[in-house]
């Protein structure tokens, strides 16, 4: 075994104490914002310009939502509502028949509720 020295103080060096000295400058509480004019970004209104969370939809849309966010059917990005219904259809996941009697009529969007979002 080889000796320990007593004196510990000489293997590890002592660390410096002084103070650093902080920047007086700070940044602004709101600086995302800051020296913006626009009220709303173009990514949050779509809709006929109201935005996301005002816009009123007819009840086949709520559905046609519903389904979009129910992930029992596989994922939705990157494919028509129809493409996806008739997907879940082949793997057996039994999709609801209403789904594609809405999408059949050609009066709903056919593009799910993240298309051009994400």
């Amino acid at each position: 075994m080889a000796t320990v020295s007593g004196n510990m103080k000489s293997f590890y060096r002592p660390r410096k104490t002084t103070a650093t000295k902080k920047s007086s400058k700070k940044s602004p509480i709101n600086a995302a914002i800051l020296g913006s004019t626009a009220v709303q970004t173009l990514a949050t209104i779509s809709h006929g310009g109201k935005p996301d969370l005002q816009y009123e939809c007819s009840e086949s849309e709520v559905v046609l939502r519903q389904f979009d966010l129910n992930m029992a059917y596989g994922p939705c990005l990157g494919m028509a509502r129809l493409a996806r219904w008739e997907r879940a259809q082949r793997l057996g996941l039994n999709p609801p028949l209403e789904i594609e009697s809405l999408l059949k009529s050609g009066k709903v969007q056919m593009e799910s509720l993240w298309g051009g979002r994400i």
